[in-house]
């Protein structure tokens, strides 16, 4: 391990001496590069070789090279092999400024949160917020005022139980932690909610829905749980009983849940399903004369996809699986028994 002793330079003393060292060589462009690679040190903890090489798309060897630039402009860099790099504890630059469409993104940025995050976690992000606009120049705070109230962002539904207003606040901290939490989740074939004890492994949003993906004490297996249907969420001081692997790996282990679909459309209608189709788990299509064949890997054929289908099933035709035929004769029934 290597470290230097922290030097008390202004953010502008150090882009000084970053810029005399570049000079004859690839100087906007590395000098870009090697900024951005000292603005991601500051914002984690440790950061790998490898994970700044994929986000630059350079070598190994050139981010070597670009650290000791930072480590010869008097930036303590502590580097340690097979772990990566991180800044010397307690050592802070002076807050970078922000260019306008920076400045620009926190507008989508803090109305997304507001409208698809729960009220805790969008409360949060508003401080946050309010702490990055006081560093902008003048200039920034003006493009953010002209574009606040002229940007609306709406969600389709409901995606949380306003009765619980912390829940991502929990789950974060549960993941982070982890600690096991207790909820009462109302499932969509349940009359009324159970209690669960819950190891959340991680939080993902999917058809517009917030879900959260845990190993159920209950079930004894993972489950996803919609956010919405969560009435009641606890901390508990209860650390996991158990090592979990990544939310990606324990999602793509789940092949065997999904239902292969494929639906036949006519071309007309078929341009309008685009926005939706992927969030129904859209795989591949075929084009034909005048038809256009979908494929489908489906999570909830019998709810979500089939009530989709109905939407359009004037103008399109199943070919598989059965099931989903009769789900959709089932449900025409009940709608024509309702009119009748």
């Amino acid at each position: 391990m290597k470290n230097k002793r922290p030097v008390d330079f202004s953010l502008k003393s150090y882009l000084w001496n970053i810029g005399h060292l570049l000079m004859g060589m690839d100087t906007v462009k590395r000098f870009d590069r090697i900024v951005a690679i000292l603005i991601q040190l500051q914002s984690k903890r440790i950061v790998k070789a490898q994970e700044l090489a994929d986000r630059f798309e350079v070598s190994l060897r050139t981010i070597y090279r670009d650290v000791r630039t930072l480590e010869a402009a008097g930036v303590p860099i502590v580097s340690e092999a097979g772990i990566g790099y991180s800044i010397m504890d307690g050592y802070r630059l002076p807050p970078v400024m922000f260019t306008k469409e920076e400045a620009g993104s926190f507008v989508a940025a803090e109305k997304l949160m507001q409208n698809f995050t729960d009220k805790s976690l969008g409360a949060y992000h508003e401080s946050a917020m309010l702490k990055l606009k006081s560093v902008l120049r003048g200039a920034e705070k003006d493009w953010i005022e002209s574009l606040e109230n002229q940007i609306q962002i709406s969600p389709s539904q409901e995606i949380f139980n306003t009765a619980v207003p912390n829940a991502l606040e929990v789950l974060f901290e549960s993941i982070a932690e982890k600690k096991q939490v207790k909820v009462n989740y109302e499932s969509i074939q349940a009359d009324k909610p159970t209690e669960r004890i819950l190891e959340p492994v991680g939080v993902f949003n999917e058809n517009n829905f917030w879900y959260v993906l845990a190993y159920c004490q209950l079930r004894q297996a993972y489950r996803q749980f919609r956010t919405d249907r969560i009435h009641h969420i606890q901390r508990t001081n209860t650390p996991f009983l158990q090592s979990h692997k990544s939310v990606d790996e324990l999602r793509d282990k789940q092949p065997s849940q999904k239902t292969k679909v494929r639906i036949l459309v006519d071309k007309r209608i078929a341009k309008y399903l685009k926005g939706s189709r992927k969030s129904l788990g859209f795989v591949s299509e075929i084009k034909h004369d005048t038809q256009l064949e979908m494929v489908f890997m489906v999570d909830d054929v019998e709810n979500h996809f089939a009530r989709w289908y109905i939407s359009f099933g004037d103008y399109a035709r199943i070919l598989e699986p059965d099931s989903l035929k009769h789900r959709i004769k089932s449900l025409i029934e009940k709608q024509q028994a309702r009119l009748a």
